[in-house]
């Protein structure tokens, strides 16, 4: 199926540690649906937790519609995520687990399906931070210095 991406998560792989990914799908109305096509969506500050049994998004802002009228949702709702029993399960075990959380990816067309790339990740600290931003300098000094 063709894939095509919509909006990213900007600070996930700075803040995160991703150890392992999960795609879903999200529960949405026909404007919110619009208004992602028209790429209006920020997954900035943007969370994903379970909650009696069924897994939440929390913070995902898709912009109003411009033409939705009275059918627009609140921007900042709490979206439905669509998972089976077996992933919940196992998802709810990893991030009970001290310092790990669901933390959104992407967001990407599967065919004509909305989806949601979740990632289970461990907050890194401030020198983990630094220490990834080191690695990336030096490897641009060497590719610069390489392709001269």
């Amino acid at each position: 199926m063709k894939t095509k991406l919509i909006a990213k998560n900007p600070v996930a792989y700075h803040n995160y540690a991703i150890e392992d990914k999960i795609e879903a799908g999200i529960v949405l109305s026909g404007t919110e649906i619009k208004s992602i096509r028209a790429g209006k969506v920020n997954l900035k500050d943007t969370y994903a937790n379970i909650k009696n049994g069924e897994c939440f998004i929390y913070g995902m802002h898709i912009s109003p519609y411009e033409h939705g009228n009275i059918y627009n949702k609140d921007p900042l709702r709490d979206r439905k995520l669509l998972l089976n029993k077996r992933e919940i399960n196992r998802l709810y075990g990893l991030i009970k687990q001290k310092g790990y959380s669901l933390i959104p990816i992407s967001i990407y067309f599967k065919g004509s399906f909305v989806k949601i790339e979740l990632g289970i990740g461990k907050g890194k600290k401030l020198y983990d931070k630094r220490q990834d931003i080191a690695k990336r300098d030096a490897q641009l000094k060497i590719r610069r210095a390489l392709s001269q």
